[in-house]
């Protein structure tokens, strides 16, 4: 298990593989690829590369599987993007592609588990979406044809067989997959050393510069210079604007539950709702039960404080679902980032050298999509083209989802306004145990946390991205921003980007007020304002 991970909640796959950790970055290096992040996108790149041939090296700020690989429910199934609104956007062609890519992306982690003999618990299996009431037959209908249409292998059915309730008509995707992820990150990460790659942990990138020959990524530990960098980071923290003016953050919430073993049909399931509810099963070793995996309640990144009720309300609806649910095992979120036209990023950093590289938006298929990035952003490594290069080509205009992306986009900028408002609180005396509030100090905001025994940890709640006021997150005990999905730890640590660097320590005195301010120092905060 990381010895560090992006919140306090623990997943089922945290808590049933041991990854060990890598020894930082020990000075300067010289390779032809260099991979930031060490989850599927990064690691599936990074073993391609070593497999052909390239020197290789993995840096991560956290550790193997310590982003959002280990919060994901590891489903390999269809796009989250329905296949009905990939070709009214893209086109019937497109929407053929991205089957393709998809089941090419599967048979990839099926044939890597097999030939690096990682146990991973891959498993083929059917997906069912199935129709809420009141949705009605028609998006069913409409969906089944546009997937036959894109070469799928799909049937539609009166009901999903096999479960407790009546789930109402159905559609049934063969060959879908599922795994445990941290399993197969740990088993990826041997195989990429023993074809001469190296992967550090604790080691954060700040910066990436060069030119088209060579690039160098600057770290605390060194720098690393190389022919290619792959930002597999989930979201990029080089580029301030670009790409973040075309994606949203958006947690995600899973619960696990003991389930008598073999009571249910081992299956992907999802619904038709807006967030659906998806559900898999997962067998842990040595126990007599299975644990049913089910997530949903998304919201966008930094606008429920306390999201905790999110895990009340799956828990609601699994137990409504499946009465044989006992014991809740696990609680964990995750992140989505949600891309302005519903597919993913993959391909030549926008308004970068072209030998810098990004993966991201992932869209709810995190583990299909980055596989098939990694696959992607190896071909154009090696020069060599990629049938679906302009489709997810990171540079692409968003012509699809405009009042979306307009609409997402003023909701963001309205959020730069609660730099004139007050503090969650007015003193730090207000914050209980366990719990942390945004204080207001004259001009500035400081983000500050009370741990158990009474210890203040105060930073500045100005996110380091773009200056938006971090808000609390109490069910991971991070500071999340509203605008552009960072997180950090109490210490301000980062915990996921874009912000490139942690958020300014501040000291407080005792009794946990701020220092006293200069008159240059207030002077200087409203000539920034």
């Amino acid at each position: 298990m990381p010895a560090t991970t992006n919140g306090a909640s623990v997943s089922v796959w945290m808590d049933t593989a041991q990854v060990p950790a890598r020894p930082p970055l020990p000075g300067d290096l010289d390779v032809d690829v260099c991979v930031i992040g060490a989850g599927i996108a990064g690691l599936t790149t990074a073993y391609l590369a070593a497999r052909a041939g390239r020197s290789v090296a993995v840096i991560d700020a956290l550790g193997i599987g310590a982003g959002e690989t280990g919060r994901t429910t590891a489903h390999l199934f269809p796009p989250d993007e329905w296949y009905a609104s990939i070709e009214d956007k893209f086109g019937q062609a497109n929407a053929r592609l991205v089957a393709e890519s998809h089941a090419r992306a599967i048979d990839l982690v099926e044939s890597i588990a097999a030939q690096e003999h990682i146990a991973c618990e891959f498993e083929r299996l059917d997906g069912y979406l199935h129709a809420l009431p009141g949705n009605g037959l028609h998006d069913l209908e409409k969906e089944y044809a546009c997937a036959a249409r894109a070469g799928v292998p799909v049937e539609l059915l009166p009901r999903v067989p096999g479960l407790p309730f009546d789930t109402g008509p159905a559609l049934r995707f063969a060959g879908q997959a599922q795994f445990h992820p941290l399993k197969y990150l740990a088993g990826l990460a041997a195989a990429i050393e023993r074809h001469g790659g190296r992967i550090f942990g604790g080691t954060h990138a700040h910066r990436v510069r060069g030119d088209a020959r060579q690039q160098t990524v600057s770290t605390g530990h060194g720098e690393v210079r190389a022919g290619a960098v792959v930002l597999a980071t989930h979201t990029p923290f080089n580029d301030r604007v670009v790409m973040h003016t075309k994606q949203a953050g958006y947690r995600t919430y899973v619960v696990g539950m003991e389930v008598p073993r073999g009571s249910l049909p081992r299956i992907l399931l999802w619904d038709t709702g807006d967030p659906y509810y998806y559900v898999r099963l997962e067998s842990p070793e040595g126990l007599a039960h299975d644990i049913l995996v089910v997530g949903g309640a998304d919201h966008k990144t930094g606008h429920d404080d306390h999201p905790e009720h999110r895990y009340d309300e799956i828990e609601r609806w699994t137990r409504e679902h499946f009465p044989q649910a006992g014991r809740v095992a696990y609680r964990w979120s995750g992140e989505v980032m949600e891309p302005s036209d519903g597919l993913p990023y993959l391909g030549r950093n926008p308004m970068d050298d072209e030998n810098v590289y990004l993966i991201t938006g992932d869209s709810g298929n995190g583990m299909t999509y980055a596989t098939v990035g990694a696959m992607l952003v190896n071909e154009l490594i090696a020069g060599r083209d990629h049938p679906c290069y302009a489709l997810y080509d990171p540079s692409r205009k968003p012509l699809h989802g405009l009042a979306d992306f307009a609409s997402e986009q003023a909701r963001t900028m309205a959020r730069y306004g609660e730099w004139l408002t007050g503090g969650d609180v007015d003193s730090v005396q207000e914050i209980a145990a366990g719990e942390g509030a945004v204080v207001r100090d004259g001009l500035r905001k400081i983000a500050v946390y009370r741990d158990a025994q009474g210890g203040l940890h105060a930073v500045s709640a100005k996110c380091t991205h773009l200056g938006c006021a971090v808000h609390w997150n109490s069910a991971e005990r991070s500071w999340d921003c509203p605008c552009h999905a960072s997180r950090f730890d109490i210490e301000g640590n980062v915990l996921h980007g874009p912000a490139p660097e942690p958020l300014e320590k501040v000291e407080l005195q005792e009794g946990g007020a701020p220092p006293p301010r200069s008159p240059r120092a207030g002077m200087r905060g409203r000539n920034v304002r």
